[in-house]
């Protein structure tokens, strides 16, 4: 099955900060943009933020494995090489990793993933699965 990009759009506090979060901690581009929205591209994925001042999510976490993992998040699969780059950039940049672990073990659908907060209180995953077609694999 071809792969292909999505496109997300979230409400933001502020558009320069969640752009410099974006472009200069993760190392993603800039799209297209105007004093009040902008777009990311977050490894080929289209990410909208539209500054909509005060907003509110309600929600909670979930345990998985040994980590308690936030139920309110959005990800990237990424390869190997791109997650451990990634991860190294953002140690660089002091980024705190709310999860940062190897789930799933010796089984179909192992993968690494580490969690960052962004500006809105978005969490972020950045996953690499062990065998790349293993995505969708259960036991």
């Amino acid at each position: 099955m071809e792969q292909a990009a999505f496109h997300l759009s979230l409400p933001c506090y502020s558009v320069s900060k969640t752009r410099a979060f974006y472009t200069q901690v993760l190392g993603a581009s800039q799209g297209r943009s105007a004093t009040t929205w902008v777009d990311i591209d977050l490894f080929g994925n289209q990410i909208t933020f539209i500054n909509s001042g005060a907003f509110e999510f309600h929600y909670r976490s979930y345990k998985f494995e040994d980590a308690i993992l936030p139920a309110f998040h959005f990800g990237v699969l990424v390869s190997e090489a791109q997650w451990n780059a990634l991860r190294e950039r953002l140690q660089g940049h002091k980024v705190h990793f709310s999860v940062d672990s190897q789930f799933l073990s010796q089984k179909a659908g192992s993968h690494k993933s580490f969690f960052v907060e962004d500006p809105n209180g978005y969490f972020v995953e950045f996953k690499q699965f062990t065998e790349p077609g293993a995505i969708f694999a259960a036991d």
